[in-house]
């Protein structure tokens, strides 16, 4: 791939002058807000951060060896080649001009701008680490594909290494595994490590018992899954405790390092646990996007980056931008896949509505469709509202529902042959970890933006026959 370091215009002008729809990300939000717009006469530009669309909720399948990223991140171009109304791009958004009527983006050096008559911003959120942005280098979240392969290459690394240590307190380490968050990710996660240990991985190593591994759930909050409820959240709590997660509440993260975490309990007293994975589950931050349109049309941002939205998903004096899924602050709603779905329909309804010369829909209203979290094999809790489920009739649920909004044919088929694999059986169809998914992030930071200069054509301003990454190019 060669690039340069232009600023283009990103559209041509619409055949026939139609209106020209933007929209930003191709999550949740963006990828239902342009299938819902299939039929309207507009002109879509979906821009994606990332090819592909990524189902975030099976993410933890992903980092624990139950699914490969392809069944849960489709190319968003496939999701959506027989759409003909849209055109996919790959940027990321990096400036909105509510007074031009412009997004830009920037790919590998090349910036973008993209002109709209309406826009669409559902860029969701990432990893918050509550002001301690240095945590995240020693304990990865889990929002991306690219977190979900490292968390692989570490969770499987330390079995590895601990096989070959010798000393019995660097196997302690190596085999200690802290989970920070025990909402849905938090304890799916806690789980799944947990299952590895005492299941997939027991007979597979000589000198090394894996289910004497230490699966730790920490949280600063009194219950797990505190959104659950009471009930449910102490039911998940005491399964955990039956599948060997220890699990540690009004625990405030205070420090991580490369050995360890360390943790001040409700009762002011700070402990240290030494692990050498560490798994960052707790909190979001919605895109800095939201601070961007809040600087402009002059809606609030609250502390978690969301900004302030009219009833209508919209900002206040620019009917014509809608703001969906984790960047949006209203009525407290959640940040689930769900408010992203039903706000980007809403949304695109409203736009058809506005185009056709319609009155526009009443408020947007919610309808909570629940909320669901594995604990086990065969054990997840399930809350509907007035009904509550657990046990193997929730966990039978959560699979069905999850698989409903896999997007495509052959990834369903597919996800089914890996979960009889791994929940009937004991294996893991997805174990390869690599050197280079641990510690690629890590060395792409170092690196700088001088890698991507001196990969692609673009932003050179060394001598043509230097690479300024010390490496020799293909």
């Amino acid at each position: 791939m060669t690039t340069s370091p232009a600023r283009v215009s990103a559209v041509r002008p619409s055949s026939g002058g139609r209106p020209r729809v933007v929209i930003i990300g191709s999550g949740f939000g963006g990828l239902f807000a342009a299938r819902r717009l299939r039929r309207a006469d507009v002109d879509i530009t979906l821009i994606g951060k990332t090819s592909h669309h990524l189902f975030q909720p099976l993410l933890y399948q992903v980092a624990t060896g139950i699914l490969s990223e392809g069944e849960i991140a489709p190319a968003t171009r496939e999701v959506l080649r027989r759409q003909e109304n849209v055109r996919v791009v790959l940027g990321e958004v990096v400036d909105i001009d509510l007074t031009a009527r412009t997004v830009t983006s920037t790919v590998l050096g090349r910036t973008t701008v993209h002109p709209y008559d309406e826009l669409i911003v559902a860029a969701g959120a990432g990893q918050s680490y509550f002001g301690n942005d240095r945590f995240a280098e020693f304990a990865p979240g889990m929002k991306s594909i690219d977190d979900a392969l490292e968390l692989r290459g570490r969770i499987f690394g330390a079995f590895e290494l601990a096989e070959l240590a010798e000393d019995q307190a660097e196997i302690d380490r190596l085999l200690t595994f802290v989970v920070v968050g025990a909402g849905p990710t938090g304890v799916e996660m806690a789980g799944q490590i947990a299952e590895l240990a005492h299941r997939t991985l027991r007979r597979d190593f000589r000198r090394i018992d894996p289910t004497t591994a230490r699966v730790i759930l920490l949280d600063a909050a009194p219950a797990v899954l505190p959104s659950f409820g009471e009930k449910l959240g102490e039911r998940a709590r005491r399964q955990l405790n039956q599948s060997g997660v220890e699990v540690q509440l009004g625990a405030m993260v205070t420090d991580v390092d490369a050995n360890g975490i360390e943790i001040k309990d409700a009762d002011g007293q700070v402990r240290r646990i030494n692990a050498a994975t560490k798994i960052w589950a707790a909190g979001v931050q919605a895109s800095p996007l939201a601070r961007i349109l809040g600087e402009q049309s002059g809606a609030e941002v609250d502390r978690a980056g969301r900004i302030a939205v009219q009833p209508d998903l919209t900002l206040p004096g620019h009917p014509e931008v809608h703001v969906v899924g984790d960047m949006m602050a209203l009525n407290r709603l959640p940040g689930v896949a769900q408010v992203a779905i039903q706000g980007a329909r809403y949304s695109a309804d409203q736009i058809q509505r506005r185009l056709a010369g319609k009155a526009p829909l009443g408020p947007f209203e919610y309808h909570d469709k629940g909320s669901m979290a594995t604990i086990s094999r065969f054990h997840a809790v399930v809350d509907l509202g007035k009904l509550k489920f657990e046990g193997f009739i929730a966990w039978v649920m959560w699979l069905a529902l999850h698989l409903f909004y896999i997007v495509g044919f052959k990834s369903r088929v597919t996800t089914v042959l890996h979960w009889l694999v791994s929940f009937l059986g004991r294996g893991r169809s997805q174990r390869v970890a690599t050197q280079q998914q641990v510690f690629g992030r890590l060395a792409l930071e170092n690196v700088g933006p001088q890698f991507e200069a001196s990969k692609t054509g673009g932003l050179k301003t060394a001598p043509h026959d230097e690479d300024l990454t010390g490496r020799e190019s293909a």
